[in-house]
């Protein structure tokens, strides 16, 4: 009785450790990589432009190409020499999220998020700025949004603009911000540059892997 009843846990191990990493190939879970990682998947919950959960995140779990989580360990240590570290926001996120912003940017109603996410942005014209398009670096997997923040209290620091904010304000070229967020937004771009990721200029929290293994591919595989 006792040998049928260790097969049995056993099997239902296995079926869940095959769950939790069933993942197409060269995808990863960033703790798998970073286990020390702070993730706050600001999409899992409702603290963002939306104000709720968005279709596809299922739990706050990060997943990212293998590269891309490799290169962000890189980084991870580089900022733990300064008593630093990072927080990801978002990083793999499927096209089913995408459709989710793209319903909801359509209706001009819902603007429950305006004061705190796009106070001077119409809603109507977040497709003609660039905030919301049809397609996403996200989804292919080797792209990130995220922060540093203070090792010790898991505070982030000071950048200037909250995550999301959709306004000069999160420019990297926006000048009318202090002298420490300045420097705490270049501590960023300098060490993700130098780890080998990219910008985008309208976002300081955004990065992408330069040669990302899926260029061309969109991903919709939900964040479980």
């Amino acid at each position: 009785m006792k040998n049928k009843v260790f097969i049995l846990v056993s099997a239902l191990f296995l079926l869940a450790f095959s769950k939790q990493t069933d993942l197409p190939e060269n995808f990863v879970y960033a703790k798998s990589v970073i286990p020390d990682l702070e993730v706050d998947l600001r999409y899992f919950g409702t603290n963002n432009f939306v104000g709720d959960t968005i279709d596809g995140y299922h739990a706050n779990r990060l997943i990212i190409t293998k590269p891309t989580a490799q290169a962000l360990k890189l980084v991870q240590e580089e900022l733990q020499q300064q008593n630093l570290c990072l927080l990801v926001y978002d990083g793999y996120r499927p096209q089913r999220a995408v459709n989710h912003f793209m319903r909801w940017a359509k209706d001009w109603n819902d603007t429950l998020q305006k004061k705190e996410f796009y106070p001077d942005v119409k809603k109507r014209h977040l497709f003609r700025d660039g905030y919301i398009a049809s397609r996403s670096g996200h989804s292919r997997g080797s792209t990130v949004d995220l922060t540093i923040i203070d090792a010790n209290t898991l505070e982030p620091l000071d950048m200037g603009s909250p995550y999301d904010f959709f306004g000069e304000e999160s420019w990297l070229a926006h000048s009318n911000i202090s002298e420490v967020q300045k420097a705490n937004r270049q501590l960023l771009q300098t060490v993700m540059l130098k780890h080998g990721f990219r910008n985008y200029p309208k976002e300081w929290w955004h990065f992408t892997l330069r040669n990302e293994p899926f260029p061309d591919t969109y991903f919709d595989f939900v964040v479980e």
